[in-house]
């Protein structure tokens, strides 16, 4: 009976470690997709300043809560407007997000292919 309730033990704190590192994985993968509306420039992963700090508290209690990634998103959203996340939804707003970078693309390798062909002849 000993063993047997050792056993039901060890199941419970693993089975709780296990919980708890999906959690941490969970919060650093959102918390290095938001941006910190201090810095502009850094993540609220990679940021230390108070509103950094507060929001990843938030994530924290909310990914406790049961809440789920895009749940948090849309409340973050919701709350601070589109800017504060890193991977913007595609959408009519941010449609020229999405493209241009395709678009800088194929217009620098026609400009490549054309110089190319001129120095060929």
């Amino acid at each position: 009976m000993k063993i047997l309730n050792l056993l039901v033990i060890i199941i419970l704190l693993f089975n709780f470690n296990v919980s708890k590192a999906q959690d941490k994985n969970l919060n650093s993968k959102i918390t290095k997709n938001l941006r910190c509306l201090i810095c502009q420039g850094q993540s609220v992963y990679d940021s230390d300043t108070e509103f950094a700090n507060s929001l990843k508290l938030v994530v924290e209690n909310k990914i406790a809560e049961g809440m789920t990634e895009n749940e948090i998103y849309e409340l973050l959203k919701t709350k601070y407007g589109e800017w504060i996340l890193y991977d913007p939804v595609l959408n009519q707003k941010t449609y020229i997000l999405w493209a241009l970078p395709l678009l800088l693309f194929l217009i620098g390798g026609a400009i490549i292919f054309k110089n190319l062909k001129i120095k060929k002849n």
